[in-house]
């Protein structure tokens, strides 16, 4: 057993890489008194409406509102702005420009594609959707980073309505900070409802909130249960679980560097993951005794102290192969490296959210400033999914035209395809458009 503040360490040169991750981390269903909870609000917000909204506000958020304060008005936008500095309007609007700049770039690589041969021509067309619902956690904290991250992408993508919805402090109000980032994105509803009605509301619709086609952004294990069950009427982008961070270093990495990263990642909350990966055992010691000494004095002690104790590791592997063998099967939200040569670590990574090289990029820049996106997989997700982007919030549609000298070059090979399928009507409609031609 581990004591107080002692980081678990792993063997990996003796020990089954695959049976370590699946103890460190494992993707847990949704347990079932929460998923039964989640239904019930679900059902109650689509019976009845605006009413369920109120009623659960008041009763999970303590906010007392009505109907005609539900949804964020001019006003409260114009008196947020008085109440933030400008130094923090500057910072949000660095972050969207940057942000901005990524995304256009990502969108101008989705160009239209044509292709055209032997009477056959097949555009395919990019189409934004038509409306998003950008979830954005509250509460104790405020998020602006994150409705940064997920209203710019679907602005950029050309989304003709953005939605915004987070839980109201006690007094019935949404962070001024979070309403300024709102305004700055151009975001055209903003909603005062959190949690599993919040998404309820934006997948089927109530009385003053029109249902939206998707719906984005982080949240708790209620919104995360909510947008999938949600998931078979609308769209969303990926279940987010706790956050995560995998540093791979060698001995050339600064100890003090990949300590302050883990203790970063680690105040997201009690079940964050952040762990080391290392050929180096000097530099797992040296980790190791920083850790033990900045738990003692970092803020936010105590969230960082209980997630590094309960999820917090080092991997010990015997060399750099087997750290990204390692890396590469536990598919990291975040994966830093500061090996020796770091682009050529990079080029071999196949599964991670977000891959951060060398000791002048770390996650803290990526989590606001970078450009790059925060909302990324976790819990193994990143083995096949990728963070959100304006990729996510557009669709592609493939328009055909054939000739009758086009088609005919494809009728025989089809029809049999058809026949040997027993859909002998597909091949009929083949033939009837050259009934009159000779056999």
């Amino acid at each position: 057993m581990r004591s107080k503040n002692k980081i678990r360490i792993i063997d990996l040169k003796t020990s089954n890489i695959q049976k370590e991750i699946s103890k460190l981390r494992s993707r847990e269903a949704i347990p079932p008194e929460v998923d039964k909870t989640v239904r019930r609000i679900i059902k109650d917000v689509d019976t009845s409406g605006d009413k369920a909204l109120l009623d659960y506000t008041l009763k999970l958020d303590g906010a007392e509102l009505t109907q005609n304060t539900l949804q964020i008005t001019p006003r409260e936008v114009k008196e947020a702005y008085n109440r933030v500095s400008k130094k923090q309007v500057s910072a949000l609007k660095f972050a969207k420009r940057r942000i901005e700049k990524f995304e256009r770039a990502v969108m101008k690589s989705m160009t239209r594609i044509t292709t055209k041969e032997k009477g056959v021509k097949i555009n395919r067309r990019i189409i934004p959707v038509k409306s998003v619902g950008c979830y954005v956690p509250g509460g104790k904290a405020t998020y602006p980073s994150s409705l940064l991250m997920t209203a710019i992408p679907a602005k950029i993508a050309g989304v003709e309505r953005i939605v915004v919805t987070s839980p109201p402090t006690k007094e019935g109000a949404i962070p001024p900070l979070l309403l300024v980032a709102a305004d700055i994105c151009g975001v055209d509803e903003f909603y005062k409802v959190g949690g599993a009605q919040a998404v309820a509301a934006l997948a089927y619709g109530t009385e003053s909130v029109k249902p939206v086609d998707k719906v984005v952004g982080p949240g708790n294990i209620y919104v995360t249960a909510a947008k999938l069950t949600v998931s078979q009427v609308v769209d969303i982008d990926l279940p987010a679980g706790p956050s995560e961070l995998l540093v791979m270093a060698d001995a050339s990495a600064d100890a003090g560097f990949v300590a302050r990263d883990m203790v970063s990642q680690a105040e997201h909350g009690y079940d964050s993951v952040c762990g080391l990966v290392t050929d180096s055992p000097d530099l797992s010691q040296k980790v190791t005794n920083l850790l033990s000494s900045y738990i003692k004095a970092v803020e936010r002690k105590d969230i960082v102290s209980d997630s590094l104790n309960k999820n917090g590791f080092i991997a010990l592997c015997k060399d750099l192969d087997q750290m990204v063998e390692f890396a590469n099967l536990f598919a990291p939200e975040h994966l830093e490296i500061m090996v020796t040569n770091p682009r050529s670590a990079a080029d071999r990574i196949t599964s991670a959210g977000l891959v951060l090289l060398g000791p002048y990029s770390p996650s803290a820049a990526s989590d606001y400033c970078t450009g790059t996106n925060h909302v990324l997989p976790t819990g193994g997700y990143a083995r096949t999914r990728s963070g959100l982007s304006s990729l996510d919030f557009v669709k592609r549609m493939d328009i055909v035209e054939c000739s009758k000298t086009g088609l005919d070059k494809l009728r025989r090979p089809a029809a049999l395809l058809a026949s040997s399928e027993g859909l002998v009507n597909h091949a009929s409609a083949l033939k009837e458009r050259f009934r009159d031609d000779a056999v």
